[in-house]
């Protein structure tokens, strides 16, 4: 007899349908297990045998093999569990060896008492499920609200190996979880930090809501206590509110790591790895590869703190992902892709002190050791920030405030969300996707960014002026394309020109002063 159960396992974050089959024997009992399992999936075998006998289950005493197809993909973890107990079971005739199951998927872990426990990943087996032609799927009831965001299936959430046989034998109930898209949208506000609560640096500010409008990397440099880390923590407040099918990409690379803490990630992510992270925590990878700090930031923003004091090998492997918006980790165990469009925020001192240029404090550094230390960020990495802006020390006046509060987060996002609206509006009147400022191809930067004469003038003194590069004009360009859709202007002029331009900081001020320096 020979039974077949569908579930679902991972590559990277994608899920791929596994084809559990069984076959059995009346001989001398024996279970081997085969298709290409790890340690963990090899485990199922004592893990379903117990959960068998606890639940008061007669295991069958055959020759059992089972097989997971397609044999060639390495299966991981411990989902597969529920769906090789079911296919044993149906082989030993405790399930009705004609009932047909071939609509079903099956995921879940078992425990030894027989329960059910919840998986990583379960939205993306799901969608695989869905993709495989599958309409109903049972997994943990802890991840039965994950599931239930796929639409076109079933989703209905058992607790336990009895409670599963019962539904199947037609004797219980267990009604399906569903996912209301209102809550979606609900869940988009909630926010617990606001610019409200930052006093004065009001150009840093403007700075971030440009950011935010197009989204462009920035850079703020300033001396400690400025105000660096505070203003990169209130930038997901007044980011564009997530669509579903961004959130739906973020879930997957957050359900895959285990670090879902709901049905949907509905608030963009903020994450701020310490600065001794390795490669592969912040790239990914690792022996069985998964995603590192730049996908789980993946729709959202990677706040680089102390930025030179980042290892090199990491801020240029940052390179490529901000380019092409996904990172690619080729290991022995197999070759992934993980999506990272993200928004880079770094901070960093002035110099090593932190006081160079600070009208307060004095500089203990020499010429040569500021050069030296700001020469720890790359020129092309600063090619890839669109903004760089300086974070000067706040005065006693602005921080007393004298009962006065700052711009709200809800203010300025509605300001980024028009921003957005006219640049959508743009791309659609002309037939192309949706693509923010900052992603735009040179196709676009030429089709969308037409200067009056006047604009024309000024970028030209400018490249001439900071001898920037091809890339750096670029990203001057789509920044004052930013600013014009902000202000809701068609065409770019010269003031978005110039106000662009003031936030290459580190192409107008510091490299000069080093190159006097030496």
């Amino acid at each position: 007899m020979i039974s077949k159960i569908n579930s679902a396992a991972l590559c990277g974050i994608d899920g791929f349908e596994v084809t559990v089959e069984c076959s059995g024997f009346d001989r001398l009992p024996n279970f081997e297990l085969v298709g290409l399992p790890d340690a963990a999936v090899k485990e199922a075998k004592e893990r379903v045998r117990s959960a068998c006998e606890n639940s008061n289950i007669r295991f069958p005493g055959m020759d059992l093999t089972v097989n997971l197809a397609p044999a060639s993909m390495r299966k991981e973890g411990s989902a597969l569990d529920l769906a090789i107990l079911c296919s044993i079971l149906q082989c030993g005739n405790i399930l009705p060896r004609e009932a047909d199951f071939s609509d079903m998927t099956f995921i879940g872990e078992l425990s030894l008492s027989g329960e059910i426990r919840p998986v990583t990943g379960v939205l993306c087996m799901a969608l695989a499920a869905r993709a495989a032609g599958r309409h109903t799927l049972f997994v943990p009831a802890a991840n039965a609200r994950e599931a239930s965001v796929v639409d076109g299936i079933t989703v209905r959430g058992v607790r336990s190996v009895s409670e599963l046989l019962d539904f199947l034998r037609g004797t219980v109930d267990i009604p399906p979880t569903t996912y209301n898209v209102a809550e979606f949208t609900a869940g988009t506000q909630q926010m617990t930090e606001d610019f409200a609560d930052v006093r004065g640096q009001f150009r840093a500010k403007r700075a971030l809501e440009i950011a935010a409008a197009g989204g462009h990397n920035v850079l703020l440099i300033g001396p400690p206590g400025s105000g660096k880390s505070m203003l990169a923590k209130r930038l997901p407040t007044i980011l564009p509110d997530m669509t579903f099918e961004e959130a739906l990409e973020t879930t997957k690379v957050h359900s895959v790591m285990g670090a879902l803490k709901g049905d949907l990630v509905c608030v963009r992510p903020f994450r701020a790895p310490h600065h001794s992270i390795s490669p592969v925590g912040m790239i990914g990878g690792g022996a069985n590869p998964r995603p590192g700090e730049i996908s789980m930031a993946h729709n959202g923003v990677l706040f680089l703190d102390e930025m030179p004091e980042l290892p090199k090998q990491i801020s240029e492997a940052l390179r490529q992902p901000l380019e092409d918006g996904k990172v690619t980790v080729t290991r022995a165990a197999g070759r992934v892709t993980y999506p990272s469009r993200f928004m880079l925020v770094c901070a960093m001192n002035p110099c090593r002190c932190g006081y160079f240029g600070d009208p307060d404090h004095t500089c203990t550094c020499t010429p040569t050791e500021v050069a030296r230390y700001l020469d720890k960020v790359s020129g092309p990495m600063l090619d890839r920030i669109d903004i760089q802006v300086e974070v000067p020390a706040v005065s006693y006046d602005e921080i007393a405030g004298h009962g006065e509060t700052g711009e709200p987060s809800s203010a300025i996002r509605a300001r980024v969300n028009a921003a957005r609206e006219f640049s959508v509006a743009r791309l659609r009147e002309a037939g192309e996707a949706p693509v923010t400022n900052a992603a735009m191809s040179a196709q676009q930067l030429r089709k969308y960014c037409a200067l009056t004469p006047e604009a024309d003038e000024l970028l030209r003194g400018a490249f001439e002026e900071m001898g920037l590069s091809a890339r750096g004009h670029d990203r001057i360009l789509r920044v004052a394309r930013t600013i014009a859709d902000l202000d809701g202007s068609p065409v770019i002029d010269a003031p978005h020109i110039a106000e662009a331009v003031q936030y290459r900081s580190l192409d107008r001020k510091y490299w000069r002063r080093r190159a006097k320096a030496d």
